[in-house]
This record gives C-alpha cells, structure tokens and sequence, in this order.
C-alpha cells in the first residue's frame, strides 16, 4: 500500500507546518515480468500508439460477428435491399419533386433532433437539400443493417454500430467546403478570408500539438480567474490535498460537507468562475465546505491501487474533516468517478459499523456498470490489454489518450463540427471556464485505471456484492443513509438511467433529481443559468421501486436550477447551526498550509 506522508501528532501539540509530500515509496514482492511477455507488452504499445489505443482484434472480432451472421440471414439480407431500394425511390422522388417545383421540396427524412448539421436554412435549398438528405437516409440505412442481426452479441452489434457511425460523421456533406452552402456563402461574402483565417488556425494548431510553438494557454488559470473561491489547503499526503473554504455566514449548518471529484479531470469543475461555483454557492448558503483536489499522477504512481484512492483519498479526507470540525457527522458528495468511490467507502463503513455519514450526494456518479453508455464500447478483454500495456509502458495512461476517447463519443460535436466552424468558416469561439477546465485533463495510474476498468466496468464487481475493501466485500444495500442522486439527461459518460439504479440497489430513502444538460454542464446549473430545468423522484424506501422510462414520462418538469433542492434537502437532514468555523485546527495537527486552490491543481 501507498505510505501516508502525514502521521497524527498527539492532541494539543503544535506540529512543524507540513512542507510537499515525500516520494511515494516503492514497492516490494512486485513480479517481475519475463523477456516474452515484455516483448509482447511493447509491441502491443507500439499498435496501441498507432490505432489512437483502439484494439483492432476486438474491431475485427465484431465485424466478423457482424458480416457472419449476417451470411446466414437471407431474411435480414432481404430487408436491407428492400430498405435500399426504397431509400433510392425516396430520394429520386425527392429530387424530382425539387426540379419540378424548383426548389423547396418537403422532406423525405429529418434529423434526430439533436443533430443540428444542417438545420441552416442554406441546407433547404437545391442541390444541398439533396446532399442533405441523401446522406441522411444513409445513415438511417446503415443503422438499420448494423443492427438486429441474430446472433450477433449486443457488445459487438454495438461497437459495429458506433464505428460506422464514426466513418459516416467523416464523409458527412458539410464537412467539405464545395457540398457546405453555410461555408459557400461565407467564402463569397468574405473573399476567402474565412479560409484564411481557418487555414492558420489549423497549421496554428498542428504546431501546438508538435510543441513547435508555445501554448499561451485559454486565458483561464487556478486560483487567478477560476477555482477562486478563499479557503486554505489544510491537509496534504502523496494522492490529495484537502481545501476547507472561508465561511461568508455569521453561523453554518453543524455538519459540513466533504466534495469528492473525480480524478479523470481537475477539481475546480465545482469551483469554476463565481457566477457558476457549486462550492461558492454552498458556502453562501451557510455549509462549511471542504473539497478533495487530486493528485496530477506520474510515473512514480504506477503502483497506486483503487483502494490507496479509497484510503488516502476519501477516508483520510473524512479524518480530517472530523478532526477540524469537531462534528460526529458530514454531508459527503461524490461527482462522476468520485461518487463511484464514494459509494465504496459508503458501503465499506456501513458494514464496519462507521455511522460518520449523515447524507451521501451522488452527482452523475454510477455504481451500476451493466450499461454504461457508449464508454463501455472500449471495455472488453482486447481492448483491456491494450489499455494496460499502454499504461504499463509509461506507468499512467496520457491525458490526450483519455481526451480522445471522450472525444469519439460525441465526435459529431466535438470533432467534426468543430473543425467546419474553426477551419472553413473561421470562426473560432472565445474560450470560456468551461472548455479551459475540460482541456485540463489529468493522467491516470497504471494499477488504479487497471482495477478500475476490469472491476467496474468489465466485471460489474461492485453492483454485485464482489468488490473487496480491506479484503472483504462491500455490499451497496448496506449503505441506509439518505440518498440524493443527480442524474443528466443528455449524458455520454454515466448515462441517467445508469445512475438511476442506484434507487434500486441502495436500501434507503432516495431523492432523485434529472436535470437538463450533459455530464458537465447539467451539475454546473447555477441559479438564473437560462434554460436548465429538472425533474424530482422522492422514493421511500419499502415502497415499490419505479420504472425509470415510466416516471420521467409523467414526472412535471420544474424551470431552473436543482441547486437549491440540494440545499433544502441538506437542511432538513441536518442538526441544526452552529457558528462559523475557522479554516483548520492547528492545536488538533492540521494547520493551514497554503491558499486554495493548492499545488495538486497547478501540476500539469
């Protein structure tokens, strides 16, 4: 295990202040690999680097489970070239229809609704309509014969489906200048100077990326014109520092609240600018707030293992906030993976008899990996080996490789749009806090990410009673404390329905709240934020568990922020107030250190 750096010294003593965490120390007993096996870790690293990390073998397993079974099935074959042929009479029609009105034709197929591509009124008009909507039936057609396929698995059907939508994205009509009207018509307004400026945006963007140029950064900076709100680190060891904030109220809630982030990205997501701070916005409500910011791992953390992040991240975090405040209990919070391993220690100290949880908040955080979302498309065995032998290499998994995966979830958006509206219509958006809080991604650890991956979201470990903390399993029914979980609506990485099984796995009262927005920008819903709303569940426990599709069918939908339901919530579970608290105990081991937002937040 990962040695803390700070030992408790005896009560009433003034320690030395604490200066940066010494090395992690290195481990002993570790097997050594043999010549074959390293041979193989390092040619797997160099495909790895050169197929974006994506495992071809598990590509070609499942579209050979795909094209095999498809060989089998003249019915299923039947029906694709009955859908084609229908699609080539839609088109024709259409087309037809477009030349003998000359012009607007009604169309034959629309977009999903979140496919925004070619709502411009330009795509209405002939020849782009056509290119428009030929290339929509396309990928209707294309959906429809990638899937239900019998006998196909529903892994490889879906990882069949994901990819051709992928190519489909690259050869979508508006990402070419001469099939694009809006870029047309940018082009002839702006003599070319849109292309202009696109091209040095690109070749700009080349030499970034090769470190030719420096990276003179988005404008937004720690503790400059993000993650500002006071506080001081007041606890520090190998994987966190700790912040407790400066209270702005006369008297604060008796229990504070503990915030775990994940460790995928940087803290301050909660702690963005002012106007739109979860952190802040709990401290003006009277809580004293404490938040996790996790360690930037290197190299030097290859050995560190999901239950080190349990035990030094969020159980030597709990020590302290009981410490420093003197309260018996806190409200703790866990955001994406934080909430997943808050979930961990939850169950854990509830099987040990640990009552110093008063309310546990689950923030777009899973304990269910069944159906993960599209992320699980990248978990299988193949895939695994290639992650970890990647990882094994460098002793962490590179934060560009997380960001590129993230990417390809939403590559209509992330990528491809993005490219058309920066390089061919030049148009490049003034970066905001929260696109500089998501280029700031952090790496990963070889052991921790490998447990991660092959425990949760491979083998469903947790859900099913079979994760093990401290040797024993940990069991999500134990965990009785009152539940508020938050899921979003338009979620790639932990998918509303995912999270909402919490409800049923945890055998406590459960407050449900789906709010509008994604994974990000649903929890950063500050009041006054325009068009954010949210739907509400109160399940009781002993009452009969709710279909989620049926409940968010009738469930009324309340405009604005969720925000200060948390709040209230929090207030009716709480004791009462008490007055403010100053920021650490010096006298108890744990004096302040430095100012907030820290120097974890600051490695890059």
């Amino acid at each position: 295990m990962v040695q803390n750096v700070q030992t408790q010294p005896a009560p009433v003593t003034v320690p030395p202040a604490r200066q940066d965490p010494a090395p992690i120390p290195a481990k002993t007993g570790r097997p050594r690999d043999d010549i074959y096996k390293i041979e193989d870790r390092l040619h797997h690293a160099a495909l790895a680097s050169m197929s974006l990390g994506i495992s071809p073998i598990s590509l070609l397993q499942a579209w050979q489970d795909w094209a095999m079974h498809l060989a089998i099935s003249p019915g299923k074959q039947q029906e694709i070239l009955k859908d084609f042929f229908r699609n080539q009479v839609r088109l024709a029609t259409f087309a037809a229809g477009c030349m003998l009105k000359g012009g607007e034709e009604q169309h034959c197929v629309d977009p999903l609704p979140q496919d925004r591509r070619f709502s411009a009124d330009a795509w209405k008009k002939p020849p782009f309509n056509l290119f428009a909507q030929s290339f929509l039936l396309a990928e209707h057609w294309w959906q429809s014969a990638t899937t239900g396929v019998a006998g196909v698995t529903r892994q490889h059907e879906r990882l069949v489906e994901f990819y051709t939508r992928q190519m489909l994205d690259m050869i979508s009509p508006g990402n070419f200048a001469f099939a694009n009207p809006e870029v047309l018509e940018a082009t002839a307004e702006e003599g070319g100077a849109n292309l202009l400026r696109g091209f040095s945006y690109l070749t700009n963007d080349i030499l970034k990326e090769a470190h030719l140029v420096r990276d003179n950064g988005n404008g937004f900076t720690p503790g400059d014109n993000v993650a500002v709100t006071p506080g001081k680190v007041v606890y520090r060891n190998d994987l966190i520092e700790l912040i407790q904030y400066e209270p702005t109220t006369d008297v604060v809630q008796a229990e504070p609240i503990l915030i775990v982030p994940a460790w995928i990205m940087k803290y301050y997501i909660l702690d963005l600018s002012p106007k739109n701070s979860l952190v802040r916005y709990l401290v003006s409500q009277g809580f004293t707030v404490f938040c996790i910011s996790w360690v930037n791992p290197n190299e030097s953390h290859r050995d560190v293992g999901l239950e080190d992040y349990l035990k030094l991240g969020v159980m030597d975090a709990l020590d302290a906030v009981e410490t420093i405040s003197g309260a018996d209990s806190a409200h703790v919070a866990g955001y994406c993976l934080g909430g997943t391993l808050l979930a961990m220690a939850s169950a854990a100290m509830a099987r040990d008899g640990d009552k110093r949880i008063r309310t546990q908040t689950m923030l777009a955080a899973q304990v269910d990996f069944n159906e993960a979302g599209e992320l699980g498309l990248f978990i299988d065995e193949s895939q695994l080996s290639f992650i970890e032998d990647t990882m094994w290499k460098n002793g962490y998994l590179d934060q560009r490789q997380m960001a590129g995966a993230f990417q390809m979830l939403r590559s209509q958006d992330l990528v491809w749009s993005r490219m058309v509206r920066e390089y061919l219509l030049g148009l490049r958006r003034a970066p905001n806090d929260l696109m500089a809080w998501n280029s700031d991604a952090t790496r990963m650890p070889y052991r921790m990410h490998s447990e991660y991956l092959r425990q949760l979201y491979l083998n469903n470990e947790l859900s099913r009673g079979r994760f093990k903390v401290d040797g024993r399993n940990v069991h999500l029914e134990d965990i009785s404390v009152p539940v508020f979980a938050v899921g979003t609506e338009t979620d790639h990485v932990a998918p509303w329905k995912s999270v909402f099984k919490l409800v049923h796995l945890f055998d406590t009262d459960v407050d449900f709240v789906l709010t509008s927005g994604g994974h990000n920008a649903g929890i950063v819903s500050e009041p006054g934020h325009p068009h954010r709303s949210f739907k509400t569940l109160t399940y009781k426990l002993g009452g009969p568990h709710p279909s989620s599709s049926e409940w968010t069918e009738h469930a009324p939908r309340h405009e604005g922020s969720w925000w200060p339901q948390w709040v209230k919530w929090m207030q009716k579970h709480s004791s009462g107030t008490v007055a403010a608290r100053e920021i650490g105990n010096t006298e108890l081991g744990y004096p302040p250190l430095c100012d907030a937002p820290g120097t974890y937040v600051m490695q890059t």
